[in-house]
């Protein structure tokens, strides 16, 4: 099974979460695909995650994540915890610091309506920190140099050792997903 864990005020409304379910359906495989809308509490989405898994994947199929921004924090978080593989898309490293200045109500970014961030998401977010990965083998990340909102070398210092695709230029979208779909799954898919 391979799940897509969207990033903050995201949903899987997103350019790269439709990519990725468009190009599973493609390949006959949409029903090894999963990607949950994600509630703001970072301990209310993990505990989602675990639960949507548990209910949808087959007795001893492997699970592989793909996390974009922080939900790439999330699938670290839980790919420690579990032992499954994670494919990293401009992953957030230090989201209790970075989301620090969103306190309060957010806009969505797809569909409307808004969330709102409080306080005890950030000790949320500080309590599922990793700080260091145990088995690079079972991480890929994807890392944009021009990523305007996370910093790739936190990106690269955080993940020691993993298969890197490092991108020259791009976003933090990665607006150019469409290029890498097809890589992503070969990680997932990888033995």
């Amino acid at each position: 099974m391979i799940v897509y864990l969207h990033g903050f005020r995201s949903s899987p409304q997103s350019f790269k979460a439709r990519l990725m379910a468009a190009r599973m359906a493609e390949l006959g495989r949409k029903g090894e695909w999963l990607c949950p809308t994600l509630p703001v509490s970072p301990a209310e989405a993990v505990a989602q995650i675990e639960s949507e898994i548990r209910a949808h994947a087959k007795a001893g199929e492997r699970i592989t994540l793909i996390g974009s921004s922080l939900g790439g924090f999330f699938a670290t978080y839980l790919a420690e915890k579990h032992g499954w593989r994670a494919a990293l898309l401009n992953p957030a490293v230090v989201p209790d610091r970075d989301l620090s200045k969103y306190l309060g109500e957010q806009p969505l970014w797809h569909g409307g309506g808004s969330i709102v961030v409080e306080p005890r998401h950030l000790d949320e977010l500080r309590a599922l920190a990793v700080m260091q990965i145990t088995q690079p083998q079972r991480y890929y990340l994807i890392a944009a140099t021009g990523d305007e909102v996370l910093d790739y070398r936190e990106m690269l210092a955080h993940y020691p050792g993993v298969v890197t695709h490092l991108i020259e230029g791009s976003d933090h979208g990665i607006s150019e997903f469409a290029d890498y779909v097809d890589e992503v799954i070969r990680f997932c898919d990888a033995v």
